[in-house]
């Protein structure tokens, strides 16, 4: 749920309350379970404790769990069709051509040693030819059309004022260590990050041969690149600032921002990126931050842009070269900073390049083969069921006055389902692939997106755009668009079984699809109305009201250690703001599916006796349970807990089902077990 999240399902028998005519399964597999612990004080433990035992982390992961499976699963999928197309007769230059183009390309691992790093060399030597300001200038533009987003980056997106426009977005950004706060904190292993991450440049700098291209030693490049990223990440947002609407939408003229940056040519840059003309305005997320990147555009030296320049090079490029650079870069970007021990194998990275370069085309197939018409007509009676359970969680609101339940209801009635894969897929037709190098096609393949992109900018949304590609296991709400989408690849268990009980596809799919659409009335969400505008909708009582009932959950993560020891000698725990859209969707997603499985019960559409010795309440919360089953390790735990909005699967049902009243209700849990939460302490939102 990334503001955006989960979601799927394929159901025959919930739309149609027709599950007499075939044997159905409890939806919970008992060889799941771990029944060595009491349910009453560990629940995740006892869902998933054996199938955790059955499936330990390899190798290749730092996490693996109910999500990976799928994710795992689609890959391969698309890599058949990938297969399939790739051993055609095609067509010069059609899009099967293409697909099998790159994909051959990067497979071709002799070819990939014997180019080496010649492929990013013509970009180096852009670099090296720098002499002036002006030069620096171009350059970077040459960059961000290559969708290196060196500095800061701009893209297109809906106008909060008005989000039936789209307005271009200048971002934050540039930094190779990714979040600001591995630079300026050392919580976690950050300290220990930023001196592997300078031995890193000072390793690739001399692999490429820039150190000889510039006269400069390799370490000396190194320790420029991190001492502008530095200056850079002390200027920039915090996450959670970022998480603030409000605080990221700044309006500005190109004339008005010219007088707070000077020295960012915004006009020059909007006309070199064809957005200039029917351009009003514009957005700034971080204000603060860009007066930083004017500052350095003012007075850094033009070597040390030189080497910050290179080194966005060179680290972009690597995983499209020699072995030497893929292994240099996964050691401390795989290994040491994300956990796994050993990389992917090459052809499942590269059908994830060739899906990133031609995801929906590659999604079209997919859906051919692999996602039936029906599953699209079930899954929309399933969402209509659901969106009917939030409008009465909402009618039932004790804490909310009748106006803003009457803004709700507007807003709910009016959401955009997107279900299996979109109504329009995407034209390829000018992307240019070639048979010359990986690395090459890459930079064109980044070309042509942020062109694509740039494309959008002071025209009317696209409601019809799809931001994920059907063969992705995933969800999202889009808060502007007021929608709601399924890919088609998460619509298969565990989280729906068209051949279980609906309790067991309510209680995993179903709480899915509420978590997504609570996505709209969460802390962040519930600040956009009906039409995907940024506007208050809510009286000042219900806001107050809802501020006191997110605060429980915010309270109740924070309070969870998550490891011993987070790498600094210190304890580290979860991070209940951080989190808190995520927690809040989980929250609410339950509720709704629960009622919902409730009116599905009532028209005897879910057996109500006991299968496998549960209950169908019980079956229900079994099924959540499910879908975050996974192992991870140390460090996957460590750079999640920092880096991710959403809690560990751990913590999203242990910490999550407790303020859940109707799960206590269902297993008995009682006071002075682990799982009991007293009513008072109980978060309810939706």
């Amino acid at each position: 749920m990334k503001k955006t999240l989960l979601s799927i399902a394929t159901m025959a028998v919930i739309a149609t309350g027709c599950q007499n005519k075939t044997k159905l399964t409890s939806g919970v597999d008992l060889e799941n379970f771990d029944t060595t612990v009491r349910l009453e004080d560990d629940f995740y433990q006892y869902a998933c404790g054996g199938w955790m035992a059955k499936n330990p982390l390899d190798a290749e992961h730092s996490r693996f769990g109910s999500f990976d499976v799928l994710s795992e699963k689609a890959l391969k999928d698309v890599n058949d069709l990938i297969d399939s197309v790739k051993t055609a007769q095609n067509e010069s230059g059609s899009l099967a051509d293409k697909i099998a183009t790159l994909y051959n390309i990067g497979m071709d691992s002799a070819r990939l040693q014997e180019q080496g790093a010649e492929p990013l060399k013509p970009f180096l030597e852009e670099i090296i030819a720098m002499k002036t300001r002006d030069d620096v200038w171009a350059q970077m533009l040459r960059m961000h059309r290559r969708g290196n987003h060196v500095l800061f980056g701009v893209f297109g997106e809906a106008d909060k004022d008005d989000a039936k426009m789209n307005i271009a977005w200048a971002w934050q950004g540039g930094l190779g260590l990714g979040d600001r706060d591995r630079y300026v904190t050392d919580e976690g292993k950050n300290a220990q990050f930023r001196q592997s991450y300078v031995e890193l440049m000072t390793k690739m700098f001399s692999m490429s041969g820039y150190d000889q291209m510039s006269g400069t030693k390799a370490d000396k490049l190194a320790h420029l690149v991190m001492a502008l990223e530095t200056r850079l990440a002390r200027a920039m947002n915090t996450k959670l600032e970022n998480r603030d609407p409000h605080a990221t939408f700044n309006r500005y003229t190109v004339d008005e921002a010219a007088q707070f940056t000077a020295n960012i040519d915004w006009q020059g840059y909007f006309k070199a990126m064809n957005i200039l003309d029917g351009m009003k305005s514009f957005n700034i997320g971080q204000p603060k931050y860009f007066a930083e990147v004017d500052r350095v555009l003012k007075d850094t030296d033009i070597e040390m842009f030189k080497a910050y320049f290179a080194w966005h090079e060179i680290v972009s490029a690597a995983p499209y070269l020699s072995d030497d650079f893929v292994e240099a870069s996964f050691a401390f970007y795989g290994r040491e900073m994300g956990g796994r021990q050993v990389n992917r194998p090459r052809w499942k990275r590269v059908t994830s390049t060739v899906e990133g370069a031609m995801g929906e085309a590659l999604g079209k197939l997919y859906v051919e083969k692999h996602f039936p018409a029906e599953a699209k007509t079930r899954m929309e009676t399933l969402v209509q069921n659901l969106i009917t359970a939030l409008g009465q969680r909402i009618d039932a609101a004790t804490w909310m006055t009748d106006s803003t339940k009457a803004n709700a209801h507007k807003k709910l009635g009016t959401i955009y389902v997107k279900i299996g894969y979109p109504n329009k897929w995407r034209d390829y037709s000018s992307l240019d692939i070639k048979d010359d190098s990986y690395y090459a096609n890459i930079v064109r393949s980044n070309e042509f997106d942020m062109a694509y992109n740039f494309s959008k900018v002071n025209k009317p949304v696209d409601k019809d755009e799809w931001l994920m590609t059907p063969q992705t296991v995933n969800a999202y709400y889009n808060p502007t668009t007021n929608e709601i989408c399924f890919p088609a690849a998460i619509l298969q268990p565990p989280f729906f079984n068209m051949h279980a009980d609906e309790a067991a596809n309510y209680g995993a799919i179903g709480v899915v699809i509420g978590h997504e659409l609570t996505h709209g009335f969460d802390d962040q969400g519930r600040k956009y109305d009906h039409e995907g505008n940024m506007n208050d909708w809510w009286t000042e009582e219900d806001a107050r009201n809802f501020d006191n009932n997110k605060q429980v959950l915010i309270d109740a993560f924070n309070a969870v250690q998550v490891l011993e020891d987070g790498g600094n000698g210190q304890p580290l725990y979860a991070n209940g703001q951080l989190t808190l859209g995520e927690n809040i969707a989980d929250n609410g997603g339950l509720h709704v599916s629960y009622l919902a499985m409730q009116n599905a019960i009532a028209k005897n559409q879910v057996n109500k006796d006991k299968m496998d010795g549960f209950t169908p309440e019980q079956r229900f919360f079994l099924a959540y349970a499910f879908v975050w089953a996974g192992n991870i390790n140390e460090d996957g735990i460590r750079n999640l807990t920092q880096n991710d909005v959403h809690s560990l699967g751990r913590n999203r049902v242990n910490i999550t089902l407790p303020h859940i009243t109707e799960f206590i209700d269902a297993f008995g849990i009682k006071e002075g077990d682990a799982m009991w939460l007293a009513p008072e302490k109980r978060a309810i939102l939706w």
